[in-house]
């Protein structure tokens, strides 16, 4: 495999203090720096009502970072109030990676998106973990309450620019991928768990049966 190897970066050219980090790519913007705001006003509300898509970031008590997508019709995460959201969690794959890091640590960063749409909304907070079925119930969907939500304390919320979305192409079908050429997820998982017996095509059909009868 080509491409470079972390031991031929010259670590002299690593960036290490915010000071060189100032001086190569300079300030924010009044408007930027501005920007931020405390609370969900109309214009986030709005947002995340359109939203069926957040990814959601989270560190344990040690710094290891995990990002996981959650994804549901749009306007699956519940607002509270100005300073409080809850996500639903829906059925997967039981590695539990963002809980164990909430249970570690409650900080959180948030990044909802709506297709078709470059500029995303970040929201950054602390978050728990409830089990209040009653309050559970609001989020129910094909007839099945979450088992567990994630609480959201707001304290940033802001809209960040389309640029990454505009230079990627990522909502411009003309750029996708022909289906061919995409990865397959069962040759993938098949060659990284290497079990005895469990072939790509095992996993292709449960990767179906899972998609469409444990959706919820």
């Amino acid at each position: 495999m080509g491409g470079l190897s972390l031991s031929k970066i010259n670590p002299n050219e690593w960036v290490t203090t915010e000071e060189e980090l100032r001086s190569i790519l300079g300030y924010p913007s009044e408007l930027v720096n501005k920007k931020v705001i405390s609370h969900i006003d109309a214009h986030c509300r709005d947002y995340i009502a359109k939203s069926p898509f957040v990814f959601i970031s989270t560190a344990d008590a040690h710094g290891k970072c995990d990002v996981s997508p959650r994804g549901d019709a749009a306007g699956f995460v519940h607002i509270v109030d100005e300073k409080t959201i809850i996500i639903p969690d829906r059925p997967g794959n039981k590695r539990v990676d963002t809980f164990r890091n909430i249970i570690s640590s409650s900080e959180i960063g948030l990044l909802f998106l709506i297709p078709g749409f470059g500029e995303t909304l970040r929201i950054n907070g602390r978050a728990f973990i409830t089990k209040d079925k009653q309050l559970l119930q609001a989020m129910r969907a094909n007839d099945k309450d979450p088992l567990l939500g994630i609480v959201v304390q707001v304290e940033e919320c802001f809209l960040h620019c389309a640029k990454a979305f505009k230079r990627s192409g990522l909502w411009e079908p003309e750029s996708w991928l022909q289906r061919e050429m995409l990865p397959s997820a069962a040759k993938i998982l098949a060659d990284h768990a290497k079990l005895e017996g469990v072939t790509a095509e095992v996993i292709a059909d449960r990767l179906a049966e899972g998609y469409s009868k444990r959706l919820y």
